[in-house]
């Protein structure tokens, strides 16, 4: 089953064209990761695909098209974005994030937080302590159990990685091929390119706007120009 199809998506923020006539897909139990330069609107694409920028083109989430469907009946349908930034509640509790996050959905929560904190213990041990006292790690923990608490077909990371240690960053790729291990589909944006594409199943390349490539994400990591345009000496792109 396909997941997701975005086909002709363009985004324009005022005169500047952000995503140019983008296509690409997500079958059921994929893992995809795009990668790309900074600036080249991966953001934009997950963000519009979530129902946050305004776009032009169809997007079908589980083969219906959500293309003009507000930002919350894409949540409820089961589209999760875990945003750049995190953006949990710092004032709240990690148990009083995860109750927001649960709000309206129709499974049991006390279930669902039993499933998030099987997969990040650290979160049980400070449910009662104010989000902005976690540790960088452990915020983007708490950012992905919103996310899952409410069960999505989809989840959508931009940029999980961003800001954290690099044992950190392992436990993390660890962690989401965990999940998609568990049936739930996984759009991916990383600057890790070489650590995101080796838990992926496909990839795409993103430019200007624009998707130039892609395909089966080990061929992509073995490919000596994409290798030497976006992944150099280090591993960030």
């Amino acid at each position: 089953m396909r997941i997701l199809e975005v086909e002709g998506l363009n985004v324009r923020y005022g005169v500047v064209r952000a995503v140019t006539d983008v296509d690409m897909h997500v079958d059921e139990g994929e893992l995809v990761v795009v990668v790309g330069a900074n600036g080249a609107g991966k953001s934009s694409l997950l963000r519009s695909i979530a129902g946050l920028n305004k776009s032009r083109g169809r997007i079908s989430f589980l083969e219906k098209d959500v293309s003009s469907s507000r930002a919350e009946q894409r949540v409820r349908a089961g589209l999760s974005l875990v945003p750049e930034g995190r953006h949990i509640f710092g004032r709240m509790t990690v148990f009083e994030n995860l109750q927001i996050a649960h709000w309206g959905a129709s499974t049991d929560f006390s279930a669902e937080v039993a499933s998030v904190f099987e997969l990040f213990p650290r979160l049980e041990e400070r449910r009662h302590q104010t989000a902005a006292t976690l540790s960088g790690g452990e915020q983007q923990m708490l950012a992905l159990s919103r996310a899952l608490i409410r069960r999505p077909r989809l989840l959508m990371l931009d940029e999980p990685s961003m800001g954290l240690a690099p044992k950190v960053v392992a436990q993390m790729f660890e962690v989401i091929e965990e999940i998609n291990r568990s049936g739930t589909s996984v759009l991916l944006i990383e600057q890790n390119a070489r650590m995101a594409l080796a838990i992926a199943h496909r990839g795409y390349l993103m430019e200007t706007g624009r998707i130039s490539g892609g395909g089966d994400a080990k061929a992509m990591l073995e490919d000596e120009q994409l290798h030497e345009a976006y992944f150099g000496k280090s591993t960030d792109t």
